[in-house]
């Protein structure tokens, strides 16, 4: 079946469906990973984002039980170059388009992905619309018409559950070789991937996930060693709500955040947020530590990032991103609060970062002392 995708600059780029038909709008961007595109498909940071991936053939392994990263496909659409016709993985269940089509997700093949990548990054990233129903014509307008993501709460719309810490270690295939647990953290559900309660446990942390809308003397109430802020979608100035509740926990307890998580605690300790023309999406991001000067290759998905100009004078920046001099991390001088923009639980990516976590367990134990 013939499929569209539409920018709502009036660029139209024709292909052919798979997955579920109909029409799905959001904001175009692109990912250039090699591998992993269940996880990127499964991740909730991806809501109301309409796909590209980079690498020309996606599709070839299938799709298995263990790589979600989530209970569910969570992008609005996805765009490929060629969509594998045969599959093969000795861990896959099904293919890629059946998988989609059970999931609900349109998707586009057959189009010129390095071409529309390019024009997004000279352009920026723009709202699109994908459809096997509507025209071109109609199809650029409805993408005009879209909501774009710069001022959208699209946290709320997630409705994040909690984990009990027994839900937590379900999701981990082998849980004989789980350490035993040292610490307890709350982390906040902002839309968090599997992989990092994953993290959490097998660092030796009891986690008790918690909805987006707990309040601090919730979280308080539980007498966790440390809390934990998630990574999730949207723009994060527009979760005042939660800002204000993470100023009441800062100081009580140590605090990590990842990607929005980082994004939320840099608005709690007063500094502001804002959007990059088209983001960070992909494996193989390097970032520097400004102590020790040593280079991560780092994953990440972000539309947003903090603006040091805002930041106070008692919270500095600790990493940066080589590509573009933005900000990959922050941590207050005098507090057990630090933060992370990109993803060093991977899934998929690099695992040059992994050392976070025991940072983490580092403060927790310190500020315990």
């Amino acid at each position: 079946m013939r499929a569209i995708l539409a920018l709502e600059d009036g660029s139209v780029f024709i292909g052919t469906h798979f997955g579920t038909p109909g029409t799905t709008t959001g904001e175009a961007c692109f990912n250039t990973s090699m591998t992993g595109y269940q996880e990127v498909l499964t991740d909730p940071s991806y809501t109301g984002q309409i796909v590209t991936m980079t690498y020309p053939l996606i599709g070839n392994y299938g799709i298995n039980l263990e790589d979600y990263e989530s209970a569910k496909a969570c992008v609005a659409g996805f765009v490929v170059t060629e969509l594998a016709k045969v599959y093969s993985n000795w861990r896959a269940s099904e293919s890629l388009d059946s998988w989609l089509q059970k999931q609900g997700i349109l998707g586009i093949e057959g189009i010129d992905t390095r071409k529309l990548a390019k024009h997004l990054r000279s352009a920026g990233s723009m709202k699109a619309c994908l459809t096997t129903e509507l025209t071109a014509e109609e199809a650029i307008e409805a993408a005009k018409n879209s909501k774009d993501m710069a001022g959208n709460n699209v946290v709320e719309q997630l409705a994040a559950v909690g984990m009990t810490p027994e839900e937590v270690e379900a999701l981990i295939v082998d849980r004989d070789a789980l350490p035993p647990i040292e610490h307890h953290v709350v982390a906040y559900n902002f839309g968090i991937k599997y992989n990092i309660l994953r993290q959490l446990r097998e660092a030796g942390f009891k986690v008790t996930l918690v909805p987006t809308n707990a309040t601090a003397e919730e979280v308080l109430a539980l007498n966790p060693d440390g809390i934990f802020l998630s990574n999730g979608p949207g723009d994060p100035a527009t979760l005042e709500a939660i800002h204000n509740q993470v100023k009441k926990l800062i100081g009580q307890k140590p605090i990590f955040g990842i990607c929005l998580g980082h994004q939320i605690i840099a608005h709690a300790l007063g500094a502001k947020t804002y959007k990059l023309k088209f983001g960070h999406r992909g494996a193989n991001h390097p970032v520097q530590d400004l102590k020790t000067k040593k280079i991560s290759i780092t994953s990440q998905n972000h539309g947003f990032a903090v603006d040091a100009n805002t930041l106070p004078d008692d919270v500095e920046v600790t990493l940066l991103n080589l590509n573009d001099n933005t900000v990959e991390g922050i941590a207050h001088k005098t507090l057990p609060v630090f933060s992370v923009q990109y993803h060093p639980e991977a899934a998929p990516g690099p695992r040059d970062a992994n050392y976070l976590f025991l940072d983490f367990k580092k403060m927790i134990e310190q500020n315990k002392a």
